[in-house]
């Protein structure tokens, strides 16, 4: 019951977000969803034993979300810096370590979410079906695993996620983010819309299983508890962070 109340308070004001809110207010929220999915990274990632990446993570991820130019240039400083401030380690042998879960926290959390702006310019509904390919994929996969759920999927990385789970994400996600296309893109041709839909799904289902590698190695279960029934942000959308870049490459391809 909390996971659907959860979703019943959050999906409206997604949805207002995205399609109508004015274009620095979507920015901002977008901003602040991203600063909270660090925080919940940054929590996993102390898990590790070498201490969290720190501060200096929010500050140059904010930098590369909203960075005009190309992106490269940001991911370098960024790399260069975190060697640098790294040398101040007691135990240098972590040092290394560190630098990289900071790079790899600001690429994963900040550098995804960065790609939904250009699908949001382009047309705010890319953007809407990248989310709902995940809500709706997510939501099969639950109830169609819970329920009938009998192959394990990745029993080491996550031992509840089964094939029938994700067989029914894959068809139920392509139906509806077929559907979405067809209706709010009608230029798109059926069968591009399908395989978005599929490419999309494909790299949500990844992105799943992803953070549950990365929380199982780090030994926690949920990446926070900010949302009542889902566990933390990073929990609901990890599938979404690697739909976002997948649909803006294939998009690009498609130009």
């Amino acid at each position: 019951m909390k996971r659907i109340l959860t979703a019943l308070v959050l999906i409206p004001v997604v949805v207002y977000t995205v399609l109508w809110a004015d274009y620095w207010i979507f920015l901002a929220i977008l901003a602040a969803v991203a600063l909270l999915c660090y925080r919940e990274y940054d929590a996993v990632a102390a898990g590790y034993g070498f201490g969290s990446p720190g501060l200096l993570g929010y500050g140059t991820g904010l930098l590369l979300l909203v960075w005009q130019g190309e992106s490269w240039p940001v991911v370098t400083m960024i790399a260069v810096v975190a060697l640098v401030m790294v040398l101040r380690s007691d135990d240098l042998a972590k040092a290394l370590p560190r630098a990289a879960l900071l790079l790899m926290g600001v690429v994963y959390v900040f550098g995804c979410w960065k790609a939904a702006l250009p699908l949001h310019r382009e047309n705010r509904h890319w953007l809407m079906f990248a989310l709902v390919l995940n809500w709706m994929g997510d939501t099969a996969a639950y109830y169609v695993g819970r329920f009938a759920g009998r192959h394990k999927l990745a029993p080491v990385v996550s031992p509840k996620k089964t094939w029938e789970g994700a067989i029914a994400s894959m068809v139920f996600s392509v139906a509806v983010g077929w559907a979405y296309l067809v209706y709010f893109i009608p230029t798109i041709a059926v069968p591009m819309a399908i395989g978005l839909a599929a490419a999309g799904n494909a790299a949500g289902q990844l992105g799943d299983l992803a953070e549950s590698a990365m929380k199982r190695g780090a030994s926690v279960k949920d990446s926070s508890a900010l949302l009542p029934g889902h566990g933390g942000i990073l929990d609901r959308v990890d599938g979404t962070l690697f739909t976002l870049p997948v649909l803006y490459v294939c998009l690009r391809l498609m130009a």
